[in-house]
Parts: structure tokens; C-alpha cells; sequence
């Protein structure tokens, strides 16, 4: 197992999380405008020499090489720079933000597996009847639908008719569990829409395939209960492919909060990122780009090690 992590960290982590360092940092700098322009503007009443000035004070002078392997040399060291913004360290900009969206994708995945788990089996069990063709219906509009569109219909057909749910803020923990999760409902139910339905439809397909198998036919045999051969054997079987799709798709889901996160006025790592690129502050873009990457293919990793606690067959020696 050990031998197996140490090959994943060399051969995936630390390459995509290279290659995905190097993308964001070329990539900021090919939109038009820089940190400079933002700040001071592009007007006449402002010198090339107070620009330059400006560029050399936060070394955006240096060859885009020499900032990057300055950038890359201090990231290693666990140093993310500082926000061209405010100042302050990226790390505590993120480290400020990171709880809540952690706390909206885990209610947005909690919300797809307590909808898509039981749909999908019951889809499968009762295949072609009235529970199936509602079920297959459902999650094909969740696939069809952009969380976007999805938390807008939200706010303007629920929220604002039938005002039980606030349609933007973030209320902290700290001042109350309830306020808390009636912030987050509807942007949870926005985030996972698409991730419940992807579950629904791969836990409906692997649970049929399940059940045509041959082993199913000798537990029946035996005299093992329908519940007892649809629960205890089929279902767990089929949920190897399942944790694949929620493992990749609970890696999107941060990437998802960028819309969800601004949509609904949530302060995250999406809206911190989102503004960031706005105001062309590229430490702080490349500080959470990078954090969240590492997050995506960390939680990629897992989803591996997971599979060995559910199917021995693919347990890693």
C-alpha cells in the first residue's frame, strides 16, 4: 500500500500539480491588462516611470521565467506569497475561505448521495416501472441543467415566493447550526444537482448489472431473503463504480463553487479566486488555483484507497 501511494504521489500528484502551476501562471498573464493597470488605471495623467515604479515595488519587472521559478521556489517551501490586494499572506486568504467552501461542497455531496443512492436502487429494482421512467427523468434534467441556471430558478421560483430560505449571505457556525445550514441549503441543492444525478444513473446501471449475475442466482439458492441478496450483495458490488463518479465529481464540485459561490454571495475559495482573476492579483489566483488542484487529485487518490476497503479484489499489496 505504501509502495502504491509513493508511486501515485510521483507519477500523478506532483506532475498535474506542476503542470497545472505552470498553466495558471501563463495563462494570467495572457489577459489583456495587468495588476497595474487595475490599480492605478491606463489614463494619461499617469507616467510610464510611475508604472514601472509600481511593477518593480511587487517585481512584476522581472522576465516571466525568473517570476515563475521565484514563485515555484517559495511555493515548495510552503510560502504562497501575498495577495497583491491586501497584502496579506495567500495562505491566510485561503485559510479564511476554505471552511466554507469545504462545508458547501460536503452538504452538496451529502444532499446528491441521501437523493441519488436510494433513486438509483429503487430504479433498478422496480426497472421500467413508474419509479424508474420518474427517476431516469429527474436525473436527466439535473444533467441537462447548469448549476448556474439551476440556483437561479431556486432563488426566483422558491426563495422568493416562499422566502424560508435567504438567497445570498453566509451565516458562520458560530451563530447558530440552524442559520447556518438554512444559508447553505440552496446553494448545496444547486452544487449537487448535477452531482446526484450522475450517482442516481451509474448506481441504477452497475446495480442491473449486479443483479444478472450468476453468484446472485446461488444466494437466492441458498435462501437468502430478496433484501438480503439485493443489499448485501448486489449493492455493495456496485457501488466500486460509484465511488469513481462521486471521488471525480466531488473534486469538481470546488470547481463549481466559483458560480455557486458568487451567484448566491457566498464567501469561498470560488469567489476568492473569481475576484482575484478580476483584479489580476496573481499571487492569490495561483495560490487557490493550485489548492485546489492539489484537493481535486488528493481527493482522486482516496477514491483509489477506497476501493480496496470495498472490493478486496482490488486491494493494492
Amino acid at each position: 500500500m505504501l509502495t502504491f501511494l509513493l508511486g501515485r504521489l510521483l507519477t500523478v500528484v506532483l506532475p498535474t500539480l506542476f503542470g497545472v502551476s505552470l498553466l495558471v501562471f501563463s495563462v494570467m498573464r495572457l489577459i489583456p491588462g495587468d495588476f497595474v493597470d487595475i490599480l492605478i488605471g491606463v489614463g494619461p495623467d499617469v507616467s510610464q516611470a510611475q508604472r514601472d515604479q509600481i511593477a518593480r515595488s511587487y517585481g512584476l519587472d522581472q522576465p516571466l521565467p525568473v517570476q515563475y521559478l521565484r514563485w515555484l521556489g517559495n511555493t515548495l517551501q510552503g510560502d504562497l506569497g501575498r495577495s497583491l490586494q491586501s497584502g496579506r499572506p495567500v495562505r491566510a486568504e485561503i485559510a479564511a475561505r476554505v471552511p466554507v467552501t469545504l462545508e458547501l461542497a460536503a452538504l452538496a455531496t451529502l444532499f446528491s448521495l441521501v437523493v441519488a443512492l436510494p433513486a438509483g436502487l429503487l430504479s433498478a429494482v422496480r426497472r421500467n416501472g413508474v419509479v424508474d421512467v420518474v427517476a431516469r427523468f429527474v436525473a436527466l434534467i439535473g444533467l441537462s441543467i447548469p448549476n448556474f441556471l439551476l440556483g437561479t430558478l431556486l432563488i426566483l421560483f422558491i426563495a422568493l415566493r416562499w422566502p424560508v430560505l435567504p438567497t445570498n449571505g453566509f451565516v458562520p457556525l458560530s451563530e447558530g447550526l440552524w442559520p447556518n445550514l438554512r444559508s447553505l441549503i440552496l446553494p448545496s441543492i444547486s452544487l449537487g444537482a448535477l452531482l446526484a444525478a450522475a450517482v442516481m444513473r451509474m448506481t441504477r446501471s452497475a446495480l442491473l448489472e449486479e443483479l444478472g449475475r450468476e453468484y446472485l442466482t446461488v444466494a437466492r439458492a441458498k435462501g437468502l431473503a430478496g433484501r438480503a441478496v439485493v443489499l448485501g450483495h448486489a449493492f455493495r458490488n456496485a457501488l466500486i463504480p460509484v465511488v469513481t463518479v462521486v471521488g471525480i465529481q466531488t473534486g469538481y464540485l470546488l470547481g463549481g463553487t466559483v458560480i455557486v459561490e458568487q451567484l448566491f454571495a457566498i464567501p469561498g475559495i470560488g469567489r476568492l479566486a473569481l475576484d482575484a482573476v478580476l483584479a489580476r492579483d496573481y499571487p492569490l489566483v495561483q495560490g487557490t488555483t493550485l489548492f485546489v488542484a492539489a484537493v481535486f487529485v488528493l481527493v482522486n487518490l482516496l477514491t483509489d484507497l477506497i476501493y480496496s476497503l470495498i472490493d478486496p479484489r482490488v486491494r493494492t499489496s
